[in-house]
Formats: C-alpha cells, structure tokens, sequence
C-alpha cells in the first residue's frame, strides 16, 4: 500500500476497491491518548463532507458539558491500513480535525496545534524535522490475561537471544510498521529486564507525531496478539530504568543558515516551562535523575548524562541534537509543537548556548552539580511553572493549560 499523501478521492478509491469494511477515525485527547470511532464505508462521504459527531463532554480535557458537541472531519493524507487486523473486511485508520459546530477548530485540537506551529515555523522560513526514539516494557500476562509486572525476560542492553525474549516480537513490529508506511531505522533490547526500543526515521514534525501514535499502537497490538502486554509508562519498575521518548530535533532553514545551536540555546531556555507538557505523570519525575534519565539543564556532545546531547555524525547532513527528558506520557503534538516554538525563540533571538558540561553527570562531585539548574522534582513543581509560563501562554489555549496542569 502506498501511503503518499492520498487525497479524499483516493481513499474513497482504496476503500472501494480494496475490501476496506471498517474505517477508524481517530484523534487525541490533550494527553495525547488516542481515541476513535469506527464507521463503516458507507459513512466516508458524510465524514467527509459534514464530520461525524463526538460527546465532547466524555473525553479527558475536553470538558464542554454545555456546547458537548464536536465533529471529526478526516484528514484523508493519513490513510493507514492495519495490518493486523483480518485481510478480507480490512481496516483503515485516518487523523481527524476537530471543528466545532460553527467549522472553527476545536482549541484543545492538540494536533492542529502542532499544525499551526509548522505553519508558523514555514512563515518564518525554518522546517523542524523529528526522529524518535521510544522505550518500552514487554511484561506477561496472567492467567486472567491482565498485565503482570513480570518482564518476558532478563536480558540487558542489547543483548541477544536466547537472553533476549523480544527480538521476535521487535522483528514483528518492525514488519508491521513496514506495511503502515512507518519507516523503523533499527530496534535491540534495552536495559531493563525485558525492555525494548524501535528508533524511527526522521521526518517533518507533523508526520513524526502522527507516527509516534500509530507506533504505540502497533506495538500494543503486536504485543497482545503475542500474548503479552506491552507497557509505555515512565517508571513500570522501580528498580530498574526508566522509559524515554527521546525527541531527536534538526532545522532548516531557507538562507542556509545553521540554526542548530540557536534552537538548541531555545530548548533549553525554555526547558523548564515545558517540562509538565514533556513529562506529565508523577510518575515521570520516579524516572527523571535516575538510572541514565536527565536530571540537570546542561547539554554537551556525545555525553548521554545531558538533558540534551549533540550526536557525532560523519556527514553534516545528519547533524542534530537529541533530548533526552521527555517520556511515553507526552501527547507528542503538544511536545513537538513547543519545541518548535522554543527553537525559533532561540534562532529569532540569536541566543548563545552555554558552555558544555563535558564530564559525566551520574558520577560528577557536588561541586559540578550544585553549580547547574533542575528539572522539575514533581508533577506539581512543572505544573506551577507551566502555569506561570509567558512562553506557554503565547503558544497554548489559556483553558488548554488549565484543564493539562490541574489534572
């Protein structure tokens, strides 16, 4: 199946002719977890034409107990199949807008957010590119089938099999991404006892984030069908590592200018006002400062204890800097919309990086640390820093941030 960029008459094409009998239409509430309605074919061309109507007052966030209802209107570019679902009365899957009754967009519409973000980023003359990295716990089932805390295995970083009980359900998933027009660059065991980790390529940043929710869902998917429970939060097991989401951040830019130390001088200037939408549970911060998760705002190149490092490459087309805070529980719309939002801040004001903390952060002397800034040290420090942000109230609905920071 070719995914590129399929317009509305395409996809009434492939549904026609391709014994699609159930089309998913799917969006986000504001903690990015995915929602969906199913409809069936002969229900595209009014989803098209008119949106098909949600209780908004049912979702997490939305909050319109008064004017509840809402329309999803199918953005038919994101056409996915899934494969795993049976070959004969298939199942498609598309982004939606959410409008409301009078056709505007609906503000808490997190991904129109991260649209308009690159829109703005476009006007400005820079186009942000993302690559992610996202970790993941495989536990057993019990013989209920409810999730245990039992890990399939105890296998460390990047071990091999037969230490390493995922490699077959990795190879699954990298297959399955495959056939929805994801493009994995690589998959291996991670730390943890039956941790794993699929990397992506890069791509713009809207099509990034769309990926980052398809990529969970497939995984949770692959996971089940396999018997097992695929688990994203921060912390699952407090004595081993953490789960990340590492956002890995490139620009350019139409005058050929290197941009990527401003933006990166803008990420961490602003870092700390955007930490609640990057780690959002409290269970992040169990995560943050420990077992190779950041904990202080300083970055260097090729040092894995920053908040953010600068990877070495032997081509400078690759150049970029990966950021190693954010976790799983980030809605990757608001994530990627307000890192763009803070690189153009940093390339708009020309802002300097400081210097590089070039020493090894888990095993540094109190002197070095006490002379660097904190993460947050709780869901409620990032939350009372958030509210009070300018920087976040510029760029997200005053209700968004209210209804996000209080949950």
């Amino acid at each position: 199946m070719d995914y590129d960029r399929y317009s509305a008459e395409e996809v009434r094409q492939f549904v026609e002719e391709d014994d699609v009998k159930f089309i998913r239409l799917a969006y986000c509430d504001i903690f990015g977890h995915q929602k969906n309605i199913s409809l069936m074919p002969s229900q595209l061309e009014h989803a098209f034409q008119d949106g098909i109507a949600i209780d908004a007052s049912a979702i997490d966030g939305f909050d319109r107990d008064v004017h509840s209802d809402l329309f999803l209107f199918p953005d038919p570019s994101t056409l996915m199949l899934f494969p795993w679902r049976p070959e004969h009365g298939r199942v498609v899957r598309m982004f939606c807008q959410i409008r409301k009754p009078d056709g505007t967009i609906f503000e808490h519409d997190t991904r129109s957010l991260l649209i308009k973000a690159v829109e703005d980023a476009r006007a400005a003359g820079l186009e942000f590119f993302v690559g992610s990295e996202k970790e993941f716990y495989l536990f057993r089932l019990d013989e209920n089938g409810e999730p245990t805390h039992i890990p399939i295995d105890q296998a460390t970083y990047m071990d091999i099999a037969p230490a390493d009980r995922g490699v077959n359900i990795r190879r699954e998933i990298c297959l399955t991404l495959e056939e929805m027009g994801i493009s994995p660059t690589g998959s291996h065991h991670e730390s943890g006892p039956g941790q794993n980790e699929v990397d992506f390529n890069f791509d713009e940043a809207l099509t990034a984030a769309d990926n980052s929710i398809a990529f969970t869902t497939a995984v949770q998917a692959v996971a089940s069908q396999n018997g097992l429970y695929a688990d994203f939060s921060p912390k699952p097991l407090s004595d081993a590592d953490g789960s990340s989401f590492h956002i890995n951040l490139s620009v350019r830019s139409d005058d050929g200018k290197d941009n990527l130390m401003p933006m990166t001088a803008g990420i961490l200037d602003h870092i700390l006002e955007m930490t609640a939408f990057l780690n959002p549970t409290e269970a992040s911060y169990h995560r943050l400062g420990h077992r190779k998760a950041p904990k202080y705002i300083s970055w260097d190149r090729q040092n894995r204890s920053q908040l953010i490092r600068v990877p070495a490459t032997l081509n400078d087309k690759y150049r970029r800097i990966e950021l190693r805070s954010p976790d799983n529980g980030a809605n990757p719309y608001l994530a990627m919309a307000l890192l763009i939002y803070a690189g153009m801040d940093g390339i708009k004001r020309g802002l300097a990086l400081p210097d590089p903390i070039e020493t090894n952060l888990f095993t540094a002397e109190p002197e070095v640390l006490d002379q660097l800034q904190t993460l947050p040290a709780s869901r409620s420090e990032a939350t009372g820093i958030a509210r009070n942000s300018a920087f976040i109230q510029e760029h997200l609905p005053a209700s968004l941030i209210k209804k996000f920071c209080r949950r």
